[in-house]
């Protein structure tokens, strides 16, 4: 069933989830807080070991700290609760909360992380629920050798239908009612590409944006294929879920027959 029309949201929030990104957190958040339409810049640091949180908030970020480290989809989902209380605390009473777009942007973006605005933009427009990034080829030597990310596009097309360039792209803009279709995150670094299927398949509008973005490259060595072994560990685990869930419902998710049905008339 597709989920019924809703109010855009007026505002965005830019919620940063980093770890020991104090080499670039700064010049990401003074970035991030000349979007048009942002008003809160939100830093989760997520059991740094340097001063990633202290320098962000010198930028101008607001900043929540884990102790610990607890992995990316739970500093996102940290990031995002405390900011929707805060919105149901400053409503009036009697008044139903207004909820900001959620616009989620990597730590070590620096300067180009003004370049995700455009994400923001069909969100507030009320045009889309969620849209996704998609990165230029990196400036960069570096990078994995694409068994992840085809692992993630393989099983985002078999659950929801959705043809996704860039399945494990983490910069990404969602409504409110976008997010709560989500949860819970799939653990780890599985937070992506469960994120687009359980998004289209809740019958919300998924769109693809082309951003000017550039990051860190993870490159090969021992340390970058263990990091892409934890990827591939989760992104599948990820999956899993979702195919024994979608067994359980009765077959093919709506998401999928209905992203096959305009494949077809769109001739794609």
């Amino acid at each position: 069933m597709s989920a019924q029309p809703h109010a855009a949201p007026e505002a965005v929030a830019a919620i940063i989830p980093a770890m020991n990104e104090s080499a670039r957190i700064a010049a990401t958040v003074t970035a991030a807080k000349q979007i048009p339409g942002v008003d809160i810049v939100l830093v989760v640091d997520d059991g740094s070991a340097d001063d990633t949180g202290t320098l962000a908030r010198r930028a101008g970020a607001e900043v929540i700290t884990h102790p610990k480290n607890k992995g990316k989809a739970a500093a996102m989902m940290t990031g995002a609760f405390a900011l929707r209380n805060r919105e149901i605390s400053d409503a009036d009473p009697g008044v139903e909360p207004t909820h900001r777009a959620l616009l989620f942007i990597d730590g070590d973006l620096e300067d180009s992380a003004i370049n995700t605005a455009p994400l923001a933009e069909p969100v507030l427009a009320g045009e889309a629920d969620m849209t996704i990034a998609i990165l230029p080829a990196q400036k960069r030597k570096g990078g994995g050798f694409g068994f992840v990310v085809g692992l993630a596009k393989k099983g985002i097309a078999e659950l929801s239908g959705f043809e996704a360039t860039q399945p494990l792209s983490g910069m990404r803009c969602l409504s409110r009612e976008a997010f709560d279709a989500a949860l819970p995150f799939a653990a780890g670094w599985g937070v992506e590409a469960a994120m687009t299927i359980d998004v289209v398949n809740a019958g919300l509008r998924v769109e693809e944006v082309e951003c000017d973005l550039h990051h860190r490259v993870t490159g090969r060595g021992l340390k970058a294929q263990l990091h892409r072994a934890a990827q591939y560990r989760d992104v599948a685990r990820a999956i899993i879920v979702r195919r024994i869930r979608a067994k359980r419902n009765g077959g093919t998710p709506a998401g999928a027959r209905r992203n096959g049905e305009n494949q077809k008339e769109t001739g794609k």
